[in-house]
C-alpha cells in the first residue's frame, strides 16, 4: 500500500513570530501587569483591642465566663419550661399580653356583676345569666368589632379561634348555661347561677387570668 507521507507542521518563521510578539506588547489596550494586592491596614483601635485581649487579664477572663454561664443558664431554663409543657417564656408573655387586651375594665364589670347578683337574689337566675352573656358579647365586640357579626350566635362567638383561650373558655361556659335555659325551656337554678358567675369572674377579673 502506497501513499503520500504525512505532512508535518510548517517551519516557524522566527522573525514573523518576534514581530507579532512585539506588536502585541506594544498594544496599549491589553493589560499585562496586574496591580499588586495590598492588604488593608488594620485600624489602630482594633490593634489595641487585639493586644489587650491577647494579654493576661484574669478579671476580663472571669467576666467572660460569667457571661457564658448566664447565657447557658437562660437556655437551660427555657428548654426546661418547653419540655415541661409550660412553653417558651417569651411566648407566654406575648400570649398573656394578648389575653389581657380582652379583659373588660374592672369597675364596669363589678357594677355589672352587682346588677346580676341583685337579679339572682330575687331568684331570677336565668335573667342574671342572660345579662352577663349580653354584656360579655358587648365587651368582645368593643375589643374586636370585626369579629362579632349580627348573624353570629353565642355558640358561634364561643368558637371563634381569634378569641384568646382564657376569655373564650369562660364565655363558652356562660353561653352554654344561657342556651340551656332558652332551648330546654328550663329556668336556671342557684347552682347554675354560681357556675355562670364564676365563669364571668374568670372572663372579667385578673384572678381568673392567672395560672
Amino acid at each position: 500500500m502506497t501513499g503520500k507521507p504525512p505532512v508535518g507542521p510548517a517551519a516557524l518563521d522566527e522573525r514573523a513570530f518576534a514581530e507579532a510578539h512585539r506588536q502585541l506588547l506594544a498594544d496599549g489596550s491589553i493589560q499585562f501587569d496586574l496591580p499588586r494586592f495590598e492588604p488593608p491596614e488594620m485600624p489602630a483601635w482594633l490593634n489595641s483591642l487585639g493586644n489587650f485581649m491577647s494579654g493576661d487579664h484574669p478579671i476580663l477572663r472571669l467576666l467572660m465566663w460569667l457571661v457564658v454561664g448566664a447565657i447557658a443558664l437562660l437556655l437551660l431554663y427555657a428548654i426546661g419550661r418547653w419540655l415541661s409543657g409550660a412553653g417558651w417564656p417569651w411566648r407566654r408573655k406575648a400570649a398573656e399580653a394578648a389575653d389581657e387586651s380582652w379583659r373588660p375594665e374592672e369597675a364596669p364589670a363589678r357594677r355589672l356583676l352587682s346588677e346580676a347578683d341583685a337579679l339572682a337574689a330575687q331568684g331570677r337566675y336565668s335573667e342574671a345569666a342572660h345579662l352577663l352573656l349580653f354584656r360579655s358579647i358587648d365587651d368582645i365586640d368593643a375589643r374586636r368589632p370585626e369579629l362579632v357579626g349580627p348573624a353570629l350566635t353565642s355558640r358561634d362567638i364561643a368558637a371563634l379561634p381569634a378569641i384568646p383561650t382564657g376569655p373564650r373558655g369562660a364565655f363558652a361556659r356562660i353561653a352554654a348555661l344561657v342556651e340551656r335555659s332558652l332551648f330546654a325551656r328550663r329556668d336556671l337554678v342557684a347552682d347554675d347561677w354560681r357556675d355562670c358567675r364564676a365563669a364571668y369572674e374568670e372572663f372579667a377579673f385578673a384572678d381568673g387570668w392567672r395560672g
